[in-house]
This record gives structure tokens, C-alpha cells and sequence, in this order.
């Protein structure tokens, strides 16, 4: 059998074709909201909320299956809102209140889980790894509706985006609502987060927040060119991560961040140290130009006309 016929007999199978759509699509997804969330600093929150997510997601499947991704989703978005508002309210640091509110989250889902699941409506290593058997056509299309949704709240929302991303203090004095741009991306991150949960599991969704961000930033000096480099990365470790763990026999997820560090892992052989010092410090945006032209610096940061 040729290399050609290795590939093409694994789309023999109803299955596997919805695992390939949905992995290139939660990477593109993933890819694209994480360059948003790292170079806000805020990396630690994907890794938080996936594991709060998954708390909703094991008290939620108690009540029955239909109740899984409701319940979870608002079980997310809670906790960032909650996240944030106790930041905010308490001057608590933000890596404080995530590891508080998310942790606890995971131990009540895993409790939960050991409990109280006797007739087996959740797969515990698929919420935890990911796998291609539990993908349901409703899956398929709730990922594709929130990736359409992301893309809308992108485009209109585009400038506020940038402005908070890059210098929240100074968005708030130029009368940009902060806090309800930071929850317009905490909603977006919780749906991305729960959508692809059964692709890429709890444990190694935030990795796919990550990667393709600082692999993009280590290609790149320019905004708008990290966000697309982002997205394409994230689907290229989908895609062919999840071909890899057909024939690898092991969780999707496993295979899908693997893929991605191994794209990390040739551009820094190819940029070297100078990609390298690029992801010192993402949330440093001096060096990254804005998307409106070449020489456009981010400090001084954009006035209110821009936003």
C-alpha cells in the first residue's frame, strides 16, 4: 500500500472525517483566540478555565447527556466572570484567583465524577485526553457555529480588542469599557474551550492556546500577520495530529499538541535565538507593529480615534 492509499483509507470511516473536520477547526480556533490570550499575559487562564470547564461538564452529565455542554458553558463563563470580578474587587492577583476558582472546579468535577457517574454518561479519559469516538454531528455544528461567532464578535469588536490588548489602563481613560471587553473574550475563550474539550481534552487544551501563538510570534514582528500565522499553525497541528493518532493509536489531543511543539520545536531551529528572545515576555509589546501599516509602532499606544 502506498503512501497515498495510507492516507486516504482512514476517511473510509464516518467517524474519523468528523474528528479531522473538528481537529482543524479547534486548532484554527484555538490558534486564533490564543494570540489574544498570550499576549495579554493571560496564559495561565486557558489552562484554568479548561480545567474549571470541566467541573460543569462532570456535574452536568449527572443530569443526563443533553445537559452537558449547557451547563458546562455557563459553568465556564461563571468562572471567568468570577475570575475577573475578584481580581478586580479584591486586588487579589489574577494567577491567585484563577488557580483558587479553577482547581477547585476540577476537584468537584473529578469527585463528582467518582461519585455519582455509576452508569458511565461521561468517558472520564476522553474529557481528559480527548478522542474521535465521542464527536457527535451537534459537536460538529456548535464548533462551527462559535468559530462563525468568533469571527463576527472579531471583526466588529477588532480595535476594542487591540486597544485593551495592548494597553488596558490607557483603553479605560479613553473611554473603552474594559471590563466588558474583557468578558466579550472570556465568553468567546469559554465556548472555544468547551467545544473542543472531547477533541483535545482538559489537560492539553491550553497547550493549543499557547503554541501556535508563540510559534507565530517567533515568525513575526507584525500583529495582523501573528494572528493569521496563529491560525494556520493551529490547524495544521489539528489536522495532522489527528492523522497521527489514528495510526498511533492514542488520544487525539496527545497528538495534536505534539504536532504543534514539533512545529515549535523547526522554527526555533530555523529562527534561533532571535525567534527565541521574540517570545520573551509576550505580553512586552514594543517590538510587535500594528496591522494598520508597516512602521506603525504600539507605544505610544493608539488614541481613542482608532479604537
Amino acid at each position: 500500500m502506498n503512501l497515498i492509499d495510507q492516507l486516504m483509507t482512514p476517511l473510509q470511516y464516518a467517524f474519523f472525517v468528523k474528528g479531522l473536520f473538528v481537529a482543524t477547526l479547534s486548532g484554527a480556533l484555538l490558534g486564533f483566540i490564543g494570540v489574544y490570550i498570550t499576549l495579554r499575559g493571560m496564559s495561565y487562564i486557558g489552562h484554568g478555565l479548561s480545567h474549571a470547564i470541566f467541573g460543569g461538564f462532570a456535574a452536568s452529565a449527572l443530569f443526563g447527556a443533553s445537559f452537558v455542554f449547557l451547563g458546562a458553558g455557563v459553568w465556564g463563563l461563571a468562572s471567568a466572570l468570577g475570575i475577573s470580578w475578584v481580581t478586580r474587587k479584591y486586588r487579589i492577583g489574577a494567577d491567585a484567583a484563577i488557580g483558587v476558582i479553577t482547581t477547585a472546579s476540577f476537584a468537584l468535577g473529578v469527585a463528582l465524577l467518582a461519585r455519582f457517574n455509576t452508569k458511565g454518561t461521561v468517558s472520564f479519559d476522553a474529557a481528559i485526553f480527548g478522542s474521535i469516538l465521542g464527536i457527535s454531528m451537534g459537536q460538529l455544528y456548535g464548533l462551527t457555529a462559535i468559530a462563525v461567532l468568533t469571527g463576527v464578535i472579531v471583526f466588529f469588536r477588532y480595535r476594542q480588542l487591540l486597544f485593551v490588548t495592548f494597553d488596558p489602563d490607557v483603553a479605560q481613560a479613553s473611554g473603552v469599557n474594559v471590563a466588558r471587553t474583557d468578558a466579550l473574550l472570556m465568553l468567546v475563550l469559554s465556548l472555544a474551550i468547551l467545544a473542543t474539550l472531547t477533541v483535545i481534552g482538559v489537560t492539553l487544551v491550553a497547550a493549543m492556546l499557547v503554541i501556535p501563538a508563540v510559534v507565530a510570534r517567533m515568525l513575526t514582528q507584525r500583529f495582523g500577520i501573528m494572528l493569521a500565522l496563529s491560525t494556520v499553525i493551529g490547524s495544521i497541528s489539528g489536522f495532522v495530529g489527528m492523522y497521527a493518532s489514528y495510526y498511533a493509536a492514542v488520544p487525539s489531543g496527545t497528538m495534536i499538541v505534539l504536532t504543534g511543539a514539533t512545529m515549535f520545536a523547526a522554527v526555533l531551529m530555523v529562527t534561533g535565538l532571535r525567534g527565541l528572545r521574540r517570545t520573551t515576555g509576550l505580553d512586552d509589546h514594543d517590538e510587535l507593529a500594528l496591522p494598520a501599516g508597516p512602521t506603525v509602532p504600539l507605544h505610544p499606544t493608539p488614541t481613542k480615534e482608532q479604537v
